[in-house]
């Protein structure tokens, strides 16, 4: 155990966490998500599990030390419903507040179509997978930047 960590980050999600750069991706990744074989063709080349938490908290973990893009852009992205693109099921809502908290402002997701997640997804540098039994609990996060003096 280390003082001031979240204790649901891994040796392996820290590595990743700090290894990424400015303007990387992470996908983070429901249960039902292909995470296995998407993962395999990112940066990492190998998914990280959080297998026994659900995707909020697993947000909640990453957030905690890792800086969003959003002061230049929406930095999260949220796989489209089939269908109903502008709909925002119960666990978007969810990662959305955990998002909201993280930046002390509102700070909207992007919608990404199921397919075009997909192929966008094999570019991330790395696949975080998640016990997230909910459909639609997909999301990419872009990291951002620690200004100097922080």
């Amino acid at each position: 155990m280390l003082k001031n960590l979240d204790p649901a980050l891994s040796a392996d999600l820290l590595y990743a966490l700090k290894s990424m750069g400015h303007g990387d991706t992470l996908v983070l990744a429901d249960a039902n998500f292909p995470s296995d074989s998407i993962a395999r063709q990112t940066v990492l080349g190998k998914v990280i599990r959080m297998d026994n938490i659900s995707a909020p908290r697993a947000l909640k973990a990453i957030l905690s030390v890792l800086p969003l893009d959003t002061p230049l852009q929406p930095s999260v992205g949220r796989m489209e419903v089939i269908g109903k693109p502008d709909e925002i099921p119960e666990i978007q809502k969810e990662i959305q507040a955990e998002i909201d908290a993280a930046e002390g402002q509102p700070a909207p997701m992007y919608a990404i179509e199921r397919h075009a997640f997909y192929e966008t997804a094999k570019k991330a540098y790395c696949v975080v997978a998640t016990g997230e039994l909910r459909f639609y609990g997909c999301f990419i996060l872009t990291k951002g930047v620690i200004p100097p003096g922080s």
